[in-house]
């Protein structure tokens, strides 16, 4: 039972994470709509679908925050890591605080998935922790390795000194939540006695396969059986509870995300203008030669460039490519009217 409430413990700390990460997604998405709301030339109807998107991203942000409120209640108080997760700043405040502590570094690590970012940091956050109760003025060392499929952290340390070794074990709950947090991203994790001191080593793959769940009564580095028909029910429910959190916001995000790009398509779309028509068009033509050929709506891309001046004279925007991956992304056709003639025609880049 003590083993299954630090697992459910680093679960939480997983929702929390999860929470971080997915508010952060669907912020953006509702200041993405909000921006689209005031695009200029939107239609009624497709102002309120904006507007509707951004209103239901922040009620979403604030379900999940309720959600994961609610779970962190349940599992009693988590608290998370430093807001700097860099494994840098974290060995650099352990060694502030007094520990004999090196970080070695190998390969390159500026893209790992958020997952195995977080269960790194943990690891390390953690083991420098058991360092620090059992064996403060041992010599430590931070190990991390990074490869193409997968990221390995090492953390030794030397001989306890007589006096701390013989300060009390507290129970190896924070190493049992680290053991379910690395087998939740499909890794490994073994601790023990190593040298006269102690390791913990993590294997954390960038892409994990998909895991079987473990049996009920498998409980590493512990003695013990299976655990009371009541509390399996128990986890059982929790895990729902945990299942419900993070695919609530994952859904919700993806759906919301789809609906903005698909309206961004469609309305780039109705604002391209076909560059077989640009170069037919001439200057001192009347409004009403070139109306008919020129899309539906003006684009929300203004390439910076200089306006002709004059009284009476007003510039459209028209998009070269709605396709995101074109190189021409971005770039516009301005089309300057003084009165109802056409006085300057520029292809602009963005």
């Amino acid at each position: 039972m003590v083993a299954e409430q630090a697992r459910l413990l680093e679960r939480a700390r997983i929702a929390q994470d999860m929470h971080d990460v997915l508010g952060h997604d669907l912020s953006l998405i509702a200041l993405s709509a909000g921006a689209l709301k005031l695009a200029p030339g939107l239609e009624d109807h497709h102002r309120m679908a904006a507007q509707d998107i951004r209103a239901k991203a922040a009620a979403a942000v604030e379900r999940l925050g309720e959600v994961i409120g609610v779970l962190r209640e349940e599992t009693d108080d988590a608290p998370m890591g430093p807001s700097d997760s860099g494994l840098t700043h974290l060995v650099g405040e352990a060694s502030a605080s007094g520990l004999a502590v090196e970080l070695r570094v190998d390969g390159e690590g500026a893209d790992l998935p958020p997952v195995v970012e977080r269960a790194a940091h943990r690891v390390v956050q953690e083991a420098l922790t058991n360092v620090a109760k059992h064996a403060p003025h041992a010599a430590t060392t931070v190990h991390v390795s990074h490869t193409a499929t997968e990221t390995q952290v090492l953390v030794k340390n030397g001989p306890a000194s007589t006096a701390a070794g013989l300060r009390p074990w507290s129970g190896g709950r924070g190493l049992i939540g680290l053991d379910e947090r690395v087998r939740l991203v499909g890794g490994s994790f073994e601790y023990g006695p190593r040298a006269g001191g102690f390791a913990v080593v993590a294997r954390l793959p960038h892409m994990p396969p998909a895991q079987a769940p473990r049996p009920a009564d498998a409980t590493p580095h512990l003695q013990g059986g299976g655990l009371p028909q009541e509390y399996r029910r128990a986890r059982r429910s929790a895990g729902r509870t945990l299942v419900t959190t993070v695919m609530l916001p994952l859904v919700t995000g993806a759906v919301l995300s789809g609906a903005l790009m698909g309206w961004e398509m469609v309305s780039a779309s109705r604002s391209v203008l076909d560059p077989r028509v640009y170069a037919r068009l001439r200057v001192g033509q009347d409004r009403s030669e070139v109306e008919h050929v020129l899309p539906d709506r003006q684009t929300v891309a203004r390439p910076s460039a200089t306006e002709p001046k004059g009284r009476d004279i007003t510039c459209e925007y028209y998009a070269m490519t709605a396709d995101r991956f074109d190189d021409r992304s971005g770039n516009a056709y301005r089309l300057c009217f003084r009165t109802n003639t056409l006085v300057s025609l520029d292809a602009l880049a963005s």
